[in-house]
């Protein structure tokens, strides 16, 4: 590895490690049986904070481009979570999820032109036996809209980490940026969605205020902060070898916090997971250097896809 992509991989893991405490954070503090809202709370705030904070607006191209990255890795992404984590018994929508590797690995495939190797789908295929070893429980019949749902959801998160990729992003514009926008477009394309199926905003109360406040500053405008910046310097199945860490993260807050006992097959389950995840890291050389090629900058081809609205382009 290049010296400090270890501190790179390192603060990329807090984003799915910080996504591991929203079910702990969700039960305990958030009112009950409101996933959209919960979503809504977590995205638009957030975006708006990131984009008070860039002041840099989508130009050209890239205001259809963050559409359709915010629908695929907030917008469409959380609802379909949601769905598939209520119709669904214990940790399954996690186990589904887990095969995100494998969706990234076919993707990058036809979108970047990555040949998968062995190596990338075997880790793929350990990591999701592991998470599913951690998560799973006896259950009775499965829930076909549920299962539906957690594919869904896997794919529309992989999908928008291999766009991401391709796309990189405009001249000048930096992963705060990008991370506002996403997290704003996806927010406004919930929101309609929340109030027709759950009505209006519940009442909350101090513990409910602090959640949402966590679940907005850290879990998700740092934490998607973080997870787009990781995007832009590492390899697509490099970052999306780091998800497994989310429900891993959810099975420790669940022991140490809430009570949980963990078993010695979870256990293995963890430690064949963690594995999986420290292997889809050790990307060969070649495939280390793809992230600078892919996220080219927009001045490069000619091309002015950004609007700074403090700066000289405010001028232009």
């Amino acid at each position: 590895m290049a010296a400090g992509r270890p501190a790179l991989i390192a603060l990329t893991a807090l984003a799915p490690v910080s996504w591991g405490t929203t079910y702990a954070v969700t039960t305990e503090f958030l009112p009950a049986d409101r996933p959209l809202f919960t979503g809504l709370m977590r995205a638009l705030p957030a975006g708006l904070l990131l984009l008070a904070l860039a002041r840099v607006l989508p130009r050209g191209a890239w205001w259809w481009r963050a559409a359709v990255l915010g629908a695929l890795n907030i917008g469409a992404f959380f609802p379909l979570l949601f769905l598939s984590a209520y119709r669904l018994p214990g940790g399954m929508a996690a186990a589904v999820g887990s095969v995100g590797p494998l969706f990234v690995v076919g993707l990058s495939a036809l979108l970047l032109g990555q040949r998968p190797t062995t190596r990338s789908v075997l880790t793929g295929v350990v990591a999701a036996f592991g998470v599913s070893l951690v998560v799973l429980r006896a259950a009775g019949a499965l829930d076909t809209l549920g299962v539906l749902a957690a594919l869904a959801s896997t794919a529309s998160m992989s999908a928008g980490i291999v766009l991401t990729k391709r796309w990189g992003r405009p001249d000048g514009v930096g992963p705060l940026a990008l991370t506002g926008w996403q997290l704003t477009a996806g927010g406004l394309l919930i929101a309609p969605v929340a109030l027709l199926a759950e009505g209006a905003p519940p009442a909350l109360d101090g513990p409910a205020v602090g959640g949402y406040l966590y679940l907005a500053l850290a879990n998700t405008a740092v934490a998607y902060w973080l997870w787009f910046r990781g995007i832009g310097r590492l390899s697509a199945t490099q970052v999306t070898f780091l998800g497994p860490l989310s429900p891993l993260t959810a099975a420790v807050v669940g022991w140490a916090a809430l009570g949980q006992a963990l078993t010695p097959l979870q256990l293995a389950g963890m430690a064949l997971a963690f594995g999986a995840t420290a292997a889809g890291q050790l990307a060969p050389r070649a495939a280390a250097a793809e992230p600078a090629r892919s996220f080219g900058s927009a001045s490069k081809n000619g091309r002015k896809d950004a609007m700074d609205l403090t700066g000289p382009a405010l001028r232009r």
